[in-house]
């Protein structure tokens, strides 16, 4: 199968306590370890160790971390990332605390993304023996796991193809200058390799740069009562909540105390590699982004870390 799904998202944050609070009381993340200036968390829902790092010293992306597999799929993945033209390097178990050994790309986007094939298990908080629908003592939103997230890049074609090709990702959505011509100008694609109706996202912007990372919730009423507690917190809020129609999603977008968006997403139609990409137009972006206002908030389209 090769990559599983998105493991973690690593960011750099301004002030570590403040982001911890946010993380922590906020989104209701679990802390399972704090050791040489980066905090890290997991998701009630989530088994590894880990899938949120935080580390002081700025803003933005460091990384990202996709699962594999098997440990020969990072084998494989080397290979197609040296005929596709793209830099790696081999990395040790232990370079991320309890995260095995695996793969380091730098893609053409200029973000770091690493493959890897094992994580410590620690296991969902409602355990997998006769389990309970949800942990009784969630904290603020309790969400239970990392979904996607979105980056900026000057060349999206490039990195739809580096992820189809080495990723197995297929595009289930896209902007494009002509509906009708694959080979017109791809302004924004989102991608995925399951039922997921995305893993990631790339959009026409600044090398290196991080739109927003996500986080799954269940259901219109999660997104509403997260936007209540984001309130209640004096969280920013960008948007929301409302619904894209790209992907079909039900959202909030807001910002973590060092300016980093995040989002909180839910429901979505189920992505099949046999299904159509769903085509969407320039001028139609507005109401692909935000289906009832249609239209591009300036912070949407010009904030980003």
């Amino acid at each position: 199968m090769g990559v599983m799904r998105m493991g973690y998202a690593h960011v750099r944050v301004t002030d570590l306590e403040e982001a911890r609070s946010h993380y922590a009381n906020t989104m209701g993340l679990y802390e399972t370890l704090n050791q040489d200036g980066k905090v890290y968390y997991k998701g009630w829902d989530e088994w590894d160790h880990h899938s949120v790092v935080i580390e002081e010293g700025g803003v933005g992306l460091v990384k990202f971390g996709f699962k594999v597999e098997k440990p020969e799929d990072i084998d494989v993945i080397e290979k197609k990332a040296a005929a596709f033209g793209v830099t790696t390097e081999r990395m040790s178990a232990g370079e991320n605390p309890e995260v095995s050994d695996g793969l380091r790309i730098f893609a053409p986007s200029e973000h770091v993304l690493e493959v890897y094939h094992a994580q410590t298990l620690i296991g969902v908080e409602t355990g997998t023996h006769n389990p309970d629908a949800f942990p009784r003592h969630l904290v603020g939103i309790g969400v239970p796991a990392l979904d996607h997230a979105l980056i900026l890049t000057p060349d999206v074609r490039l990195m739809e193809n580096m992820f189809k090709e080495l990723f197995g990702y297929f595009p289930t959505e896209r902007v494009q200058t002509d509906l009708n011509d694959d080979d017109a100008h791809f302004i924004a694609s989102w991608l995925t390799n399951n039922n997921q109706i995305h893993q990631i996202a790339c959009l026409e912007g600044e090398a290196g740069k991080l739109h927003h990372f996500a986080f799954k919730l269940g259901d219109w009423n999660e997104v509403g009562r997260a936007a209540d507690l984001m309130a209640m917190d004096d969280v920013p809020i960008d948007i929301g909540p409302t619904r894209h129609g790209i992907t079909r999603g039900q959202t909030v977008y807001f910002f973590d105390p060092s300016g980093n968006r995040n989002e909180v997403f839910a429901g979505g139609y189920p992505a099949y590699p046999d299904r159509p990409v769903t085509k969407w137009t320039p001028d139609a972006l507005g109401k692909g982004i935000f289906y009832h206002a249609r239209e591009l908030n300036e912070r949407f389209t010009t904030v980003y870390t």
